[in-house]
């Protein structure tokens, strides 16, 4: 197999999610806070703007690799935008590639076909697959207001 056909049967088993997920630490508070990001989306974090281009993951059947490719801005006290950080982040090492602030660190965790956070108006990254509530069975059929209890399967008709 030559080199540039290994290229591409590598590049067709990135998946594209349309959700990067992220974990921030404010070492002020020391509380670690986990949140969902949308691709092209930007979030704040403390005095962080958070902004994922691309999110790839591998299929489950081939080994782990998720990455991302991160952009972050720090607001500055004079309420300035500077850029801090632009590369790639991959979640199998977040010690070699994260943020790493004065104030706030941020790390890439994983990347997500869906989120319960809902995307932003003007989306047009990867298609986001529907969400599942949490505690809803997605096989348990629809809900006709009448409370039973735990959801089952509704019967099939003769």
């Amino acid at each position: 197999m030559s080199v540039q056909a290994s290229a591409q049967n590598e590049a067709s088993e990135k998946i594209d999610n349309p959700v990067a997920v992220f974990s921030g630490l404010d070492k002020i508070t020391g509380r670690i806070i986990s949140f969902d990001v949308y691709i092209g989306e930007t979030v704040q974090f403390g005095a962080l703007q958070v902004t994922p281009r691309v999110c790839h993951t591998r299929p489950a059947t081939e080994n782990p690799l998720t990455t991302a490719f991160v952009q972050v801005d720090e607001i500055t006290l004079n309420n300035e935008v500077r850029r801090i950080f632009s590369g790639w982040m991959y979640a199998a090492s977040p010690g070699l590639h994260a943020v790493e602030h004065a104030v706030y660190d941020i790390w890439l965790t994983d990347c997500k076909l869906s989120s319960s956070v809902p995307p932003p108006e003007n989306y047009d990254g990867p298609p986001v697959q529907q969400v599942t509530g949490e505690g809803e069975d997605p096989l348990a059929g629809p809900d006709d207001g009448i409370d039973t209890g735990p959801r089952v399967p509704r019967r099939k008709p003769f």
